[in-house]
């Protein structure tokens, strides 16, 4: 089945954005973001930058943008039965205009990756056609997938292995 992924949530001056590969059913279904109510996403983030998993979507999505931190998909469009990233069929991968939105926000100086679906695609999609310039200046943080998928690692190792944005977000 084709799946697409959602526009970026942007701020004005964001300076994290965390990738992920695609979103699952459930989210596609909902149109949200991590909306899978196993899903750690929004905990971590509750924890990490008051987007608290209980606020509204749109408080939460609020909550991030103010904080600096932007959220997107590597893959614009792939195949894929269900919602596992294992079911994604790598020849039908597209990937997002990352170079394009990376060059309109030069705010942006790290690039998360929410499991290892997204950090691969990210490497073999968007990495070798990014601007020099822009790979210069990008710290790429791959981290733990907060998908219920990821069961073999627990809240609090997930949590401890995101804690590293904190310091992009309190620079000027």
């Amino acid at each position: 089945m084709r799946v697409h992924s959602f526009p970026p949530v942007i701020g004005s001056m964001p300076k994290v954005m965390l990738l992920g590969s695609m979103p699952g059913r459930l989210s596609l279904e909902m149109h949200q973001y991590y909306a899978h109510p196993r899903n750690l996403f929004w905990p971590i983030m509750g924890s990490l930058c008051i987007a608290e998993p209980d606020f509204p979507y749109s408080e939460r999505l609020a909550a991030l943008q103010e904080t600096g931190i932007a959220l997107w998909d590597v893959l614009q469009a792939c195949d894929r039965a269900g919602s596992l990233d294992g079911n994604i069929i790598t020849e039908s991968e597209v990937a997002n205009d990352l170079p394009g939105l990376l060059d309109g926000y030069p705010s942006i100086q790290v690039l998360g990756f929410n499991g290892g679906k997204a950090w691969m695609a990210f490497r073999r999609l968007v990495q070798p056609v990014l601007n020099p310039i822009i790979r210069e200046r990008l710290k790429l943080i791959p981290l733990p997938s907060t998908s219920p998928a990821n069961a073999g690692t627990s809240f609090e190792e997930k949590l401890q292995k995101w804690q590293v944005i904190l310091q992009y977000l309190k620079e000027d």
